[in-house]
């Protein structure tokens, strides 16, 4: 995992690479090879479906959206001037119920609570 510092905190990301690397340790029977497809073929499927402005929910972690976000006037910071913002269309993530309140614990007692059996027992 990369680690990034802001101003007196430490903040940890998971790369695509990560979540491979994870998964094919926790399951072992699987090659690393057949976790990268697997993982490949999930987060192509999810696009896919947010690209045809589809919802995705997923029980217990959140759900995805495609928000449209109207043209706008904005600022540049730097000179003051106006500029025109055109519209777009953003995706957006909501955490799903057990996610949010397992965001703020502690690893362990998140990771017990979700059910989820630590990797080095």
């Amino acid at each position: 995992m990369s680690q990034a510092k802001h101003s007196q905190v430490t903040i940890s990301s998971m790369t695509r690479s990560d979540l491979i690397d994870e998964l094919a340790e926790r399951f072992r029977q699987l090659t690393k090879g057949d976790t990268e497809l697997a993982v490949n073929a999930i987060l192509d499927a999810l696009s896919n479906a947010l690209v045809q402005g589809k919802h995705i929910e997923i029980r217990g972690f959140g759900s995805f959206s495609v928000a449209h976000r109207a043209a706008r006037i904005g600022r540049n910071p730097r000179s003051g001037e106006s500029v025109a913002v055109p519209e777009k269309r953003v995706v957006h993530f909501k955490p799903g119920k057990s996610l949010r309140e397992s965001a703020g614990r502690s690893e362990s007692t998140a990771r017990m609570n979700a059910g989820i059996k630590p990797i080095n027992p």
